[in-house]
């Protein structure tokens, strides 16, 4: 058997466990219908509330998830796009967990070929000894998110082919599935109260842009930005790290200064604008995402942990971020370089020298 320490990374309803608890039984305001919490009680526990002990998990205007909770009330889905690394899945993750105290029904668009995947298929054994029935059938998430009224998370729905984004359309109008091999009242499934859907797509693809006019009217679309404030920046990517290193059995003191190096880059590089706002390289391949500088982050402590006896350096950083800003488009080395010759080279203090010394590493 698996004990909870065990698991790599639990799910965000049994992480934050005793803080949905706490605002079950605080909980004042009317609760929709399927619903585990009212709609204040929800943004309490993804924006935080100090004075009930509610931890911060997400950086947003306080009016995007509103508009994202409320859109979820209705019998419209919400679809969350953003640049890759936005915490989106994050955001969703928090949502479902919050709502339906189940964030694990998910369906990869990427990965969904056939309406059977999308829908329910069929247990072949069982099938073939006693026919089409309830107990021979498998149901997929999105099944299971109808039957017990819960949220299913939709990951990447624009990587979904148009006839299953088409079979989605036909879900979030009727909120029915039809199951032709089943009869009666079997072979219709209707969504319980407190179903819905909450989908997400990058900006970058493709995909988006073939999503039917039908379909994107039954969903309120929701623009989720990069963290704007360096500081709530900075303060994510040494939370997260610090999340990741105690999962790891790492057990390391976080160098703000360190971090507050980290954080800069990705958003200087991120941004094509330095903090005090001049114009600086901007790299094409790379996302420079603040996801991405939690993994930085991390790799940097565990490399630390494993063969520094546990002491943070400065230039080391450099190693380890490399990996993150060149992917492949072969001018991006030359910009990282421009970039760290014009603005690291200048930069006060003898922690971006120690950086800085280390540039022939782009080479």
């Amino acid at each position: 058997m698996h004990t909870t320490a065990d698991k790599q990374r639990l799910p965000a309803e049994q992480s934050f466990a005793e803080e949905l608890q706490r605002l079950q039984h605080w909980d004042p305001a009317p609760v929709p219908p399927g619903w585990q919490l009212s709609p204040i009680a929800a943004e309490k526990f993804i924006l935080g509330d100090p004075a009930l002990g509610i931890h911060k998990k997400f950086i947003a205007a306080p009016n995007v998830v509103t508009r994202v909770i409320i859109s979820l009330c209705t019998q419209r889905g919400c679809l969350l796009i953003g640049e890759p690394g936005t915490a989106k899945s994050w955001l969703s993750e928090l949502l479902c967990a919050a709502i339906s105290g189940d964030s694990s029904l998910i369906v990869q668009g990427g990965a969904v070929n056939s309406v059977d995947q999308l829908l329910y298929s069929w247990n072949q054994a069982i099938l073939q000894r006693e026919g089409p029935s309830l107990a021979a059938l498998v149901p997929s998430p999105l099944y299971r998110a109808m039957r017990d009224g819960k949220f299913v998370r939709f990951e990447e729905m624009s990587r979904c082919p148009q006839p299953l984004q088409d079979a989605v359309l036909s879900l979030l109008s009727d909120r029915v599935i039809t199951i032709p091999e089943l009869s009666g009242e079997q072979g219709v499934l209707y969504a319980k109260k407190g179903f819905n859907i909450i989908a997400t797509a990058n900006s970058v693809d493709e995909g988006l842009h073939k999503m039917s006019a039908a379909l994107k009217r039954r969903m309120n679309f929701e623009h989720i930005k990069p963290i704007s404030h360096i500081d709530d920046e900075i303060s994510v990517v040494m939370w997260e790290t610090a999340k990741l290193n105690a999962a790891a059995g790492i057990d390391i003191t976080l160098d703000p200064l360190l971090f507050e190096m980290l954080a800069t880059i990705f958003h200087e590089l991120r941004n094509g604008q330095t903090l005090d706002g001049r114009s600086t390289d901007r790299l094409a391949a790379a996302a420079m995402s603040t996801a991405e500088a939690v993994v930085v982050g991390h790799t940097l402590c565990v490399h630390s942990y494993y063969y520094q006896q546990g002491q943070l350096e400065y230039g080391q950083l450099l190693h380890f971020l490399l990996g993150s800003a060149l992917k492949d488009n072969p001018e991006d080395r030359r910009r990282l370089l421009h970039y760290f010759d014009s603005e690291i080279s200048n930069k006060a203090g003898s922690h971006w020298q120690q950086l800085y010394r280390h540039r022939e590493l782009i080479l």
